[in-house]
């Protein structure tokens, strides 16, 4: 633990990314194998289940620190880390663990089989034997929010450089469903295991957000444009004599796609698809929410599957009869793929036709209407490549749906935000009274965020718990990229991915948005 803490204190203060290149390839040239293993893990998101809940935690460590558990929690929002927290309240430790990164795993494993008065013993003993950065990560480990200063492309080029494997081999491995539990080191990276590829995806290709429009991007028929669907991404796998459905959060999602199965399984052997999930009927997209009926499921009723049928509009080729076609232009890999699909539940991400850009930007304006979220750009001659770079893919998206709402309930944030009240309730007007209809929590800056938490702490009315109920006197502009209907909500209605855009300083609450005002943007009005 030693040795990974002494990693954490090098990337955390530096931002220099070759500096952590190096931090983190001399931590995988030199740490024993079961650590550079679990460092991987948890470098690509791999982290360990939450072995105790927050509030043991906290009573736990003002116990062992001696302090009133008051007085640690009047700490905790000043710190702002819950992890952090407790590391500065224990007292020293009275002597030295020095288990490594894979020996503590296995320990945190192995906390959630024991009985609490049992947990709570071995976790006393893990604080009292480590110092206090490692008591941190210690802790981080427990609660299972542990983050490290790099991403996961950064540690994935550390590796190339500290194994003399290649980087784009090593992105490609280090997808699906592995854990440290069932492979080592020498297996993930080292070793040469072909039957390891069979259900294994490729690193995704991700774009980047097109501000200003598409004429800095030169002659548009360099370019092929193609509608940016509202779904979950995906990658169909037809290997081995099966097929294998991964997210883009590298979830195995097979089992809940039940009716994908005949179509894939007719693909050839050594077919690779990139494409978009969606609830699909009468040759529409169906709203988002039908489709996340799907999500977090591990088995589909049949009931589920005739109202929420399933479709999946590829738009890329990554793999065909065996052979990587990533490196291939995207005319090339297209060809292929329009050759390959029928109109069936699996069918082709159609191509929009356009000769100059304001042609575009005439469709991207349907985009709505037909369930799309605007448009996705790709320049013909590009590769496909894993992460995000710049240059090649843009998605254009369609302005945001906005309406001017009024705060009703804030509640403090959470990290370095915990001092904050970050996490806001708006209402809209309906005759005379405020319906509470989303929450919003990103979009303002830190300095607005600290300004309308000493407002907060003026107006609050009322208090349950964290939640504070505030004068309904604050206008918010909040942004949204789609509307459905929902009877769990109060107001009858869902937002897709509401933010706050400005804090209306201008506005009164009386000119707030009301509630009709909301309902005229569901879709058929």
């Amino acid at each position: 633990m030693k040795r990974f803490a002494a990693l954490f204190t090098a990337l955390d203060r530096t931002t220099r990314t070759s500096e952590k290149v190096e931090a983190l390839a001399a931590y995988f040239r030199e740490a024993p194998e079961p650590d550079r293993l679990w460092a991987i893990a948890l470098l690509s998101g791999r982290r360990p289940r939450r072995a105790v809940t927050a509030t043991r935690l906290r009573e736990w460590a003002a116990e062992r620190a001696g302090i009133p558990l008051w007085l640690f929690e009047e700490a905790y929002p000043v710190v702002g880390d819950l992890a952090e927290t407790i590391a500065l309240v224990l007292p020293p430790p009275a002597g030295r663990d020095g288990r490594s990164l894979g020996a503590w795993m296995e320990h945190l494993r192995g906390l959630g089989a024991l009985e609490e008065p049992a947990r709570k013993a071995a976790i006393l003993r893990a604080w009292d034997g480590l110092e206090a950065t490692e008591r941190f990560l210690f802790n981080k480990l427990l609660t299972g929010g542990f983050r490290m200063g790099a991403s996961q492309t950064l540690m994935t080029r550390a590796l190339a450089r500290a194994t003399g494997r290649d980087e784009a081999e090593l992105a490609h491995r280090l997808m699906g469903d592995w854990r440290p539990e069932t492979t080592s080191f020498r297996a993930l990276i080292l070793d040469d295991d072909p039957a390891a590829d069979l259900s294994r995806p490729y690193p995704f290709c991700l774009a980047y957000q097109l501000e200003d429009g598409p004429a800095a991007l030169g002659v548009p028929g360099d370019w092929m444009a193609e509608w940016k669907w509202d779904g979950i991404r995906a990658q169909l796998i037809r290997r081995g004599g099966a097929w294998h459905l991964w997210s883009r959060g590298e979830e195995l999602i097979t089992d809940r796609f039940p009716d994908l199965a005949d179509s894939a399984l007719a693909l050839p052997e050594g077919t690779v698809l990139d494409g978009e999930l969606l609830a699909w009927r009468d040759d529409a997209p169906m709203p988002f929410a039908d489709l996340q009926k799907r999500i977090g499921r591990r088995t589909v009723p049949k009931k589920l599957l005739a109202e929420a049928p399933v479709a999946m509009l590829a738009y890329d080729l990554l793999e065909w009869q065996g052979a990587d076609l990533r490196a291939r232009p995207l005319a090339e890999r297209r060809a292929q793929l329009e050759a390959l699909l029928p109109q069936g539940v699996l069918r082709l991400s159609p191509a929009l036709r356009f000769a100059q850009w304001p042609e575009l930007a005439a469709q991207r304006a349907g985009a709505r209407e037909l369930g799309a979220e605007g448009l996705m750009l790709k320049r013909s001659a590009s590769p496909y490549r894993g992460g995000r770079r710049k240059g090649d893919w843009w998605k254009w998206k369609l302005d945001p749906f906005t309406v001017d709402a009024v705060m009703i309930y804030a509640q403090a944030g959470h990290g370095r935000r915990a001092a904050l009240y970050t996490d806001f309730t708006f209402a809209l007007w309906d005759g005379e009274t405020l319906v509470p209809f989303t929450k919003a929590y990103s979009g303002l800056t830190d300095a607005e965020f600290r300004q309308i938490t000493a407002w907060v702490r003026r107006n609050t009315l009322e208090r349950f718990g964290p939640v504070r109920r505030v004068t309904p006197e604050l206008v918010f502009e909040i942004a949204f990229e789609g509307i459905q209907r929902s009877p769990r909500h109060k107001a009858g209605l869902a937002l897709r991915f509401p933010r706050m855009l400005r804090w209306r300083r201008d506005k009164p609450a009386a000119e707030a948005n009301r509630l009709d005002d909301l309902r005229a943007l569901l879709p058929g009005g």
